[in-house]
């Protein structure tokens, strides 16, 4: 039966209707107008990203912010300097109950805020006789003498009313020569080329700049300005009138709300809830009477009431 089937003659497909088709060509037509509508746009709308932040911009735009920020990095008492790892031992860092995470990983990007926002800067630049003598004194002096030359300093701005522009030419001791010309160096915009040198041939390490501008107030301040804060959902947020990222939405908002909005562990803590998250939507098909949903809430069939329907009229 077998061999006179296949000994049959075997009808000819009817033939396809063909056409010439340049795959090359239909790629070069798109790329060039999708190249050409995103330059057109460009040019019309402009990008949303601003200008950046550097050290010398907020030195120049608010020169009492910069110095009162330098004084807390050389006192130690800036928010990088009492952060914890990987920066330093003065915490314990983010926690997740009992178990420190930024503990177990270590200081593995060691910052001494004193040496590497402050000293450091000015013994690599070039001084005039009266800042090289102070950069001296201050550095043989002992830690109870160097306390007492930023107490001395300290008590100068409480007297200016808190701000340190205001201090009296020379009467703040030597901790008052070295931030005032910290202040001309960044103004100057070395400072920024001085923090960002890493000793390598490529410069793209940009930890300290951004840790020594986010100690001060003045790159808060343009955060909340644009509601790029944490409180104002600004992980999801754009710059300007631009549309921003709508996926964040729900990594965000854990920060809005108890206990997330008030504990220091904010981010150690979200970030271990949204992990527990992921896993649980990856496990939805193992997991039982979740798994079960779709069933008993037929959405399905909502989407596809195209498809029933036709089932149904045969």
């Amino acid at each position: 039966m077998t061999a006179r089937w296949a000994r049959l003659p075997h009808p000819e497909p009817a033939p396809a209707r063909t056409r010439p088709y340049d795959l090359v060509k239909e790629f070069v037509i798109a790329l060039v107008a999708v190249s050409l509508l995103t330059v057109a746009l460009a040019a019309v709308f402009g990008a949303p990203d601003e200008r950046p932040v550097t050290i010398r911009s907020w030195a120049q735009a608010d020169p009492a912010d910069f110095l009162s920020t330098a004084f807390a990095e050389l006192d130690g008492s800036s928010a990088t300097a009492t952060y914890g790892p990987p920066y330093n031992s003065a915490a314990d860092g983010q926690k997740i109950g009992p178990v420190g995470l930024a503990k177990l990983v270590g200081v593995r990007r060691p910052i001494d805020t004193a040496d590497d926002f402050v000293l450091t800067p000015l013994s690599d630049a070039p001084q005039n006789p009266d800042v090289a003598s102070a950069l001296a004194t201050y550095k043989n002096a002992g830690a109870d003498q160097q306390g007492a030359l930023r107490k001395q300093y300290a008590d100068a701005t409480t007297a200016a009313k808190g701000d340190p522009t205001q201090i009296p030419a020379d009467t703040a001791g030597p901790v008052q020569i070295l931030l005032n010309q910290l202040l001309s160096q960044a103004q100057a915009g070395s400072l920024d080329g001085q923090l960002l040198s890493s000793g390598g041939f490529y410069q793209s390490d940009y930890t300290k700049p951004l840790l020594f501008l986010n100690d001060g107030t003045y790159l808060a301040g343009l955060a909340d300005d644009r509601h790029l804060s944490g409180d104002q959902w600004g992980m999801m947020n754009e710059t300007g009138n631009y549309p921003g990222q709508p996926w964040l939405w729900l990594y965000t908002f854990w920060y809005q709300i108890s206990p997330f909005d008030h504990t220091a562990n904010a981010d150690a803590l979200i970030w271990g809830l949204m992990a527990v998250l992921t896993v649980g939507f990856v496990l939805v098909p193992f997991i039982p009477g979740v798994r079960s949903i779709p069933r008993y809430v037929p959405l399905y069939r909502l989407i596809w009431r195209d498809h029933y329907r036709s089932e149904r009229r045969l």
